[in-house]
């Protein structure tokens, strides 16, 4: 490291490395950055000047994998940039703990099991050996089991930690968050309230998509269709008259659930039907004829069987026409074990009772023997491939259940407020723009409102309670709710004011709402949480709107959306003024790596192979919401361009320059007078300019990639073209006209790569300056401007042009670089000839040349009639 003298701001010698490197830097400068509080967020501040970043929280119990560095890299490139362009940086980091992947972490660690009735153990421990078989494992309050979650969750998040440390980003991490801490639930639970409060959330019984495995309710945002095998099954309803009306289906166990047909209105076949009813098959119940415009003539037959329920068109059916329920499969998949009161005929009854309590593929196969024994089936069924509705974490297809459930007003039954939302996302700035396409999309194909409420034990716990009327009945209609001072709240271990514990589940007493809220339904308030909403208003006023969401393009329809729906209700505002959307990272076949395909790529092994540098280099050169490819080859590029940049910076500095001679720092631009350096400062303030203007666009990978294509014209031409003129062979004003031009071009490029290669930069500041690059403005031209305003840009370009002309001669005739050229001519047309002059000293001097001929000609610039002196 170089030498301080206190008082001053630059080391008062200049130390560089004999053998400047890349290795151990990522732990030398992480640990002195934290030290040193170097992205520290300052509160001290107001909103004009903060760009503040609501960070997407990962999963920590999750396994680590390249995407993690990839978007990461991208979202630390953008903030590295708005600090040194002088913003405060709020940049906090949460960690996603809540949720179906700790749950199960947690579960299998410690072999402990969730259930909110249980009461909490002060100081439990669980076993220091699992159970292997699940029904041993210790049962153990919801408190509990949060505190193992935050418990396992430190030792996840130190792996994730060292992981984003040693990739240099640079996150405050004073100012993190866990989704399920104290904080969060309570911001989730308020925020859930003044929502109820305000009517955006309500309780409803209504069909809900339901996972049989996880045994709960699923999102519209959660859905997955995955292709299955079907088949189709031609059935005969009978008319009044004995005639048969044959549908085609590929549910025929909800014969017994049956509450209409629906034909096209204009489908010519069926227009006598309309008005009238049939009857079902094997269970003689007799349904209404209706019209709709869903119902789809080229599909089997024309006319459909609309059962509670079978597909989501069954409920639009439902609930369009005003059909009744006969809902029959429950919340563990199966049919209901009682014969339901709308099958009266006595065979009918005994006919159900061959399906009661089975599941729903072995009611299937019942109902088929049935309509085959009955004489109700036409042929066999039809196979076919069809795309079935999933959870996207499950792996059976998903049932409709009749249930109570909360829900907040998205948009999806309500077209003003579905336009309200649509406008919120064009007050965004997307990054791409056309992104904002998926946006829209997706609001605009809404059903229904956001199911908020999930059938699970761990989780942020619905702050509500209910009394019980006489009966022991509950009075939904009004919920019991704490104070904002009592959250976080778990109803399930506290009673509600001005009840005590005796009272729990007893008529005239209280009971809990037994739900938790969905994950997304906390993680969409990060804005919030990260902010300080509803707990630190100082801080929540300077920082929102935040400035940015980065995230993956994939959760736009979940996490994006979901984010402005609770803004828009609670603050009346987009939550963040951008977002910029990360591509997918493909495997060399071009698939998308995912840890369910087994086709990841662990970090650690890449950032010890390559390091943070080079690894931050593959990132940022990826533009925003392109899908990229996992290559370390162009890891190895951006390992030599690291390497290069502490190369070629120890050569600057070891020609005597300091900070003081960087213009502006210590000398005047006046002493830049010769016109191949004022070339190079032209060049500059084009890198500088459009890098700038690059970035402000959130396009970081074209800055990237203009400041590298100058660097390597300024160490391949230009510090091979002055080396002469830098050791002063040409006198002590060519050697500081040079001086000034390495200097402030190094000065300009360590600041044009700080945000891309963080350590290399650092390391090479820390040679010459004091303090942190990080910290440093971002490179402007101001103080030489004027200089390279009367320079021409294009002399050093043609100049660096003439020498790869010697250097391929001497080359081809594979003879040393340094040999001496007698002689040689350098064609090309007059303006470039003039613009050759200006550099024509530094030329010879780089290229061992004793005379070159200027030929003024058209067509490109070249260098022949080389004659070389043979060496000795």
């Amino acid at each position: 490291m170089a030498d301080y003298t206190q008082g001053t701001d630059t080391p008062n010698t200049v130390t560089v490395p004999d053998k400047p490197g890349l290795e151990g830097l990522e732990e030398k400068y992480s640990r002195q950055w934290r030290e040193e509080g170097t992205y520290a967020f300052d509160e001290n501040t107001d909103r004009a000047s903060v760009y503040s970043i609501d960070t997407p929280p990962p999963t920590a119990s999750g396994s680590l994998h390249v995407g993690h560095m990839f978007s990461y890299t991208q979202t630390d490139v953008i903030a590295r940039y708005q600090r040194m362009s002088g913003k405060n940086v709020f940049y906090p980091l949460g960690w996603d703990d809540n949720g179906l992947p700790t749950e199960r972490r947690v579960q299998n660690y410690y072999g402990v099991r969730c259930d909110p009735t249980k009461p909490y153990i002060e100081g439990y421990r669980p076993p220091e050996k699992p159970a292997k078989n699940q029904r041993d494992w210790d049962v153990v309050s919801r408190a509990n089991f949060i505190e193992l979650c935050e418990e396992l969750a430190v030792d996840d998040e130190k792996v994730f930690e060292h992981l984003f440390m040693t990739l240099g980003l640079s996150v405050d991490w004073n100012r993190t968050y866990r989704t399920i801490d104290d904080h969060s639930r309570k911001v989730s639970q308020l925020a859930f309230l003044k929502d109820l409060e305000a009517g955006n959330a309500y309780m409803a019984e209504a069909p809900t998509m339901w996972d049989v495995t996880f045994r709960t309710a699923v999102a519209q945002a959660e859905l997955e269709d995955k292709e299955r095998d079907g088949a189709y099954h031609r059935v005969s309803f009978h008319r009044p008259d004995g005639g048969k009306v044959w549908i085609e289906t590929t549910r025929p166990e909800l014969l017994p659930s049956c509450v209409a047909l629906a034909a096209h209105p204009e489908d010519e076949r069926y227009q006598d039907l309309f008005g009238t009813t049939v009857t079902s098959p094997l269970f003689g119940v007799e349904v209404p004829v209706k019209a709709h415009e869903l119902a789809q003539p080229d599909k089997g037959s024309g006319i459909a069987m609309i059962c509670t329920f079978g597909d989501t068109t069954d409920v639009t059916w439902w609930r369009e026409l005003n059909l009744e329920t006969r809902a029959l499969v429950g919340r563990d998949g199966r049919f209901a074990r009682e014969t339901p009161e709308w099958i009266a005929d006595a065979e009918a009854r005994e006919r159900y009772e061959r399906m009661a309590g089975a599941t729903v593929f072995s009611a299937q196969k019942a109902v088929v023997e049935m309509l085959t024994e009955a004489g109700e089936m036409e042929g066999d069924p039809k196979p076919i491939k069809h795309p079935v509705k999933f959870y996207e974490k499950g792996d059976k297809p998903l049932e409709i259940v009749t249930s109570r459930q909360w829900y907040i007003r998205n948009g999806g039954r309500d077209a003003d407020r579905r336009q309200d939302l649509i406008d919120r996302g064009r007050q965004i700035q997307w990054h791409p723009s056309f992104m904002r396409s998926r946006y829209e999309n997706w609001v605009e194909g809404l059903n229904g409102d956001w199911l908020i409420s999930r059938q699970r034990f761990f989780g942020v716990p619905f702050p509500l309670w209910y009394s019980l009327d006489e009966n022991g009945d509950p009075r939904y209609d009004t919920p019991l709710v704490p104070s904002e001072e009592q959250l976080p709240v778990d109803p399930a271990a506290q009673a509600p004011t001005g009840y005590d514990e005796s009272q729990r589940d007893q008529p005239g007493g209280f009971t809990a709402d037994p739900d938790v809220l969905d994950t997304w339904a906390t993680s969409s308030l990060t804005p919030q949480i990260a902010t300080g909403w509803a707990v630190n208003p100082e801080l929540h006023r300077v920082t929102f709107p935040m400035d940015l969401r980065p995230q993956g393009h994939d959760i736009i329809r979940t996490w994006l959306f979901s984010s402005v729906v609770r803004a828009e209700t609670l603050a009346g505002s987009v939550p963040w003024t951008n977002t910029a959307l990360s591509g997918w990272i493909l495997d060399p076949d071009r698939k998308k790596m995912s840890k369910s395909k087994g086709n990841v790529v662990v970090p650690d092994e890449v950032l010890k192979n390559h390091g943070a540098d080079a690894v931050r280099y593959w990132a940022a050169s990826a533009r925003l919401g392109a899908d990229t490819a996992y290559d370390e080859g162009q890891m190895k590029i951006g390992r030599r361009l690291s390497i290069k940049l502490l190369n070629a910076s120890k050569f600057v500095l070891m020609q005597g320059v300091d900070e003081s001679s960087v213009i502006g720092r210590g000398v005047s631009a006046d002493v830049v007078s010769n016109g191949l350096d004022r070339s190079l400062l032209a060049q500059l303030q084009d890198v500088v300019t459009a890098a700038t203007e690059a970035f402000d666009k959130y396009e970081y990978a074209r800055a990237l990639q203009l400041t590298e294509s100058f660097f390597w014209t300024f160490t391949d031409d230009y510090v091979e073209l002055v080396k002469d003129r830098a050791y002063g062979a040409r006198g002590e004003a060519e050697q500081a006209s040079v001086h000034a031009a390495l200097a402030t071009t190094l000065d300009a490029v360590l600041r044009l790569f700080a945000p891309f290669l963080p350590f290399a930069t650092e390391e090479v500041w820390s040679w010459w300056r004091a303090g942190s690059v990080h910290r440093a403005a971002w490179p402007t031209t101001q103080g030489w401007s004027a200089i390279a305003d009367a320079g021409d840009a294009e002399v050093l370009t043609v100049v660096g042009r003439a020498l790869s002309g010697l250097r391929k001669s001497k080359s081809e005739a594979k003879v040393k670089q340094r040999t001496e050229v007698a002689s040689a001519t350098i064609s090309g047309p007059a303006a470039q000839l003039e613009q050759l002059r200006a550099g024509i000293g530094d030329l010879k001097a780089a290229g061992n040349a004793q005379d070159l001929t200027l030929n003024d000609s058209e067509g490109e610039l070249a260098v022949t009639a080389v004659e070389l002196i043979p060496g000795e």
